[in-house]
């Protein structure tokens, strides 16, 4: 490529790419120090709303130091995920949404970090490593099975020779220095994968959009629709991104090479070298495949949603209706070009239009709140506490339940005097206090103390509106005193 091609390939980032954007902003140091701050440790993902008040209270801090940060935390993380620094998506597990960190914003960070803290990368075991999968390739690849046979006979005797030495009692082992330059070279590779995480993820929301506006701009029928979202989704995983995320995701999710890694992992952190490593340094390599296991899961989920999603969207006929919609617009447009040149832009129309959203108005016609409105113009009337008034309370009491004490006595009174009496026999000499409150406590008490006689009686009594009413009962008689 001439130096012509790579400044204009360079000149396109510089206008399209987060990474390039982040590190040539005005406040590129503060928007570093924020996200790498809240969102660059372990947790990668926050709802809107704690992101907004962590970024505002370390806002007063700088601003307390001198730096001038006019907006809030919310208008920053407007900025930023316009800007492409920020990814907002809708949470999972609860109502809302919840802002991470871009691919650009990950490599920014990353380059930044290398930047303030220079990592040795000439070092032995980068070379040993790329050593040693160079050989691993080179025998792979080999055509040949002669020599493919040869170089994995002169490998088995090179571990054989190791194996001999170990019997004869020479063990030797790498030294604390050179087994921390490998251990910290591990760890600078392993830290490089989140962020290759959030590209995947980016690049099959990218490969999302490209389907559907496929669908949308294809004039084919449903079936040959159908046909390209199923080529879609297979396309998706069969894109490079699709290739290298399902065999890195079934390395990670072998349970026999997950179990590997941790046992491997928890002998190495055993070791006495493994002292000079930080608490986080060796948290993030106990959680290392834990956290791959999330991530590739995460993935997964995504992939499932986009292929769920095209062939809803095709199953569901709105691809016809975002169809007939473009070509609206397109036809609209294509008007608007050819009146524009006769036809002023702020012309008056006779056409309405309504709109879809929040009514349009004047600042005059707002209505502004006022306190003043709200407060109490009549006297505060103080009421002093009293003594309860028994027969006021007794009274309350008769209106809301059957007083069956009374209904009793009445009964009982009654039986004083004959040998039995029926309900219309105790209302006759003790008249329906309750109204008809009454008459059904009385035929509770016939019902439960009383016994059943054949035909029906007419008993009368007078309502709480003192209109007389009447009803034809079944007929009980009291035979005992109640209790």
């Amino acid at each position: 490529m001439s130096a012509l091609s790579q400044t204009h390939a360079l000149r396109q980032l510089v206008d399209t790419d987060a990474t390039w954007q982040l590190l040539r902003a005005d406040n590129a140091p503060v928007i570093a120090a924020l996200l790498t701050e809240h969102l660059g440790g372990e947790d990668r993902r926050l709802p809107t709303d704690e992101l907004h008040e962590l970024i505002d209270h370390d806002l007063e801090g700088l601003r307390a130091h001198g730096l001038t940060l006019p907006l809030s935390g919310q208008g920053y993380c407007a900025e930023w995920r316009k800007a492409g620094y920020l990814t907002r998506r809708p949470a999972d597990a609860a109502r809302g949404e919840t802002f991470e960190l871009s691919p650009g914003a990950l490599g920014a960070i990353r380059f930044l970090e290398q930047l303030a803290a220079p990592r040795q990368t000439v070092t032995e075991s980068r070379l040993a490593s790329i050593g040693v999968q160079l050989g691993q390739l080179a025998i792979e690849t080999d055509p040949d099975a002669t020599r493919r046979l040869e170089q994995l006979h002169a490998q088995r005797d090179r571990i054989d020779a190791q194996i001999e030495r170990i019997h004869a009692g020479a063990l030797d082992t790498l030294d604390d220095a050179r087994a921390l330059e490998r251990i910290r070279d591990i760890l600078s590779q392993a830290e490089e994968i989140p962020s290759d995480f959030a590209r995947v993820r980016a690049e099959f929301e990218t490969l999302n959009r490209d389907l559907r506006a496929r669908i949308v701009e294809s004039d084919d029928s449903q079936r040959a629709v159908l046909d390209e979202v199923f080529r879609g989704v297979d396309l998706i995983g069969e894109s490079d991104e699709g290739r290298s995320f399902a065999g890195f995701s079934a390395l990670v999710l072998d349970p026999v090479v997950g179990s590997a890694f941790d046992d491997d992992i928890a002998r190495v952190l055993d070791r006495g070298f493994a002292g000079e490593l930080s608490p986080a340094q060796r948290r993030y390599l106990r959680r290392f495949i834990g956290t791959l296991k999330d991530h590739s899961g995460e993935i997964h989920e995504v992939i499932t949603t986009f292929a769920r999603g095209l062939r809803r969207y095709v199953q569901s006929q709105d691809y016809q209706r975002d169809r007939v919609l473009r070509g609206l617009l397109r036809t609209t447009l294509a008007a608007g070009v050819e009146a524009s040149g006769h036809t002023k832009p702020y012309q008056p129309t006779s056409l309405h239009l309504e709109l879809s959203s929040v009514a349009l108005g004047s600042v005059g016609a707002i209505h502004l709140h006022d306190p003043a409105e709200l407060d109490a113009t009549a006297l505060i009337v103080e009421h002093v506490p009293g003594v309860a008034d028994l027969e006021a309370l007794r009274a309350l009491a008769r209106a809301t339940e059957i007083d069956f004490a009374e209904l009793a006595d009445n009964v009982n009174t009654l039986l004083a005097e004959v040998e039995h009496c029926t309900v219309g026999d105790v209302l006759a000499r003790h008249p329906a206090s309750q109204g008809v409150a009454s008459v059904v406590g009385l035929l509770t008490l016939a019902a439960t103390q009383g016994a059943a006689a054949d035909g029906i009686e007419t008993v009368r009594w007078h309502g709480a509106d003192d209109v007389a009413r009447a009803a034809d009962i079944p007929t009980y008689r009291f035979t005992g005193r109640l209790l």
